[in-house]
């Protein structure tokens, strides 16, 4: 892929579906950047309870936003985002309070458009598997390489559980698909695999097998 134009393969989902998983071993396989939009939202979050503003406070959200500077990169072909100078690590970016507080931050409308544009700026230099909950609905709507991964309710949570993870599969798919900035949807030209009852290997192979019937 390093002598072809960047490519951008957008994949959706609700939490737990197994996307990060698939997305990562996509971009392994065609040599490109793994990249989780959601981490960039989550270090935002984590910017905001590190400055003790009201993630329920939109203002208060804001105008942190415009004193921020985000910068995303890459190792070993995962990406990576710093907030203010400060690489964030995996640790911060699970952390519990982050998980309880990064949907309300991430429905304030203009941090959603400050970090799309981040994510559309990072690809036009680099080819990117990005996943996510609107990447091929709002961040990249026309990039032909469009999946949503899905899963039954009950596998996700058993996944989330598995994880260490407590919170509401349910309560957060509400969260996600009834917000009004870029709600989480099904892009009408994606193409939609369920892994409820398929190993990952299985998901990838049918992903895999899509890409290179639209790249035929």
């Amino acid at each position: 892929m390093s002598n072809q134009a960047p490519l951008i393969i957008a994949i959706d989902g609700p939490a737990a579906s197994g996307k990060s998983t698939v997305a990562k071993r996509i971009a392994a396989e065609l040599e490109a950047v793994f990249v989780n939009s959601g981490a960039m939202y989550r270090a935002f979050t984590w910017w905001v309870l590190e400055n003790e503003v009201d993630p329920s406070d939109p203002g208060a959200v804001v105008a942190l936003l415009g004193k921020t500077q985000l910068e995303s990169g890459e190792s070993d072909r995962v990406g990576t985002v710093s907030i203010n100078g400060k690489l964030m690590s995996r640790n911060e970016l699970s952390e519990e309070r982050v998980n309880s507080n990064v949907s309300a931050v991430a429905s304030v409308p203009e941090v959603r458009e400050r970090l799309v544009s981040e994510q559309r700026e990072y690809a036009e230099s680099n080819s990117v598997v990005m996943e996510g909950r609107d990447i091929g609905s709002v961040v990249f709507p026309d990039t032909p390489y469009k999946f949503y991964i899905d899963a039954s309710p009950e596998v996700r949570e058993q996944r989330r559980r598995a994880e260490g993870i407590e919170d509401s599969i349910l309560a957060r798919d509400k969260q996600d698909s009834s917000r009004k900035a870029s709600p989480l949807v099904i892009p009408d030209d994606a193409i939609v695999v369920d892994s409820s009852h398929m190993g990952v290997d299985e998901v990838v192979g049918a992903v895999l097998m899509a890409i290179r019937e639209k790249q035929s």
